[in-house]
């Protein structure tokens, strides 16, 4: 019989490459890849009245681009840093 042994990651470190730190009454905070960028929920109001785990289940298919597949909400990543930036 083979011995066959697995690792877990480290204790600490975060296994995905994006994940909500922090939601408050404003917004909420993502971590990506070691960034952190607010969402505020002025300028980006279709977060405002989800649930927190809908909010928390964020995807990153590409470097710069989420996906809230429980919202069906795409974003840019650029559109987070430079919200003033973006026409809807």
């Amino acid at each position: 019989m083979k011995n066959i042994s697995t690792r877990s990651a480290k204790r600490g470190l975060s296994t995905s490459e994006v994940e909500v730190t922090n939601i408050s009454p404003h917004g909420f905070w993502l971590l990506i890849s070691e960034h952190e960028l607010f969402v505020s929920f002025d300028h980006f109001p279709w977060f405002k009245d989800a649930s927190v785990s809908a909010i928390s289940r964020v995807e990153l298919p590409s470097p710069h681009h989420l996906y809230w597949p429980d919202l069906d909400v795409d974003l840019a990543v650029e559109s987070i840093e430079h919200p003033r930036s973006i026409l809807w």
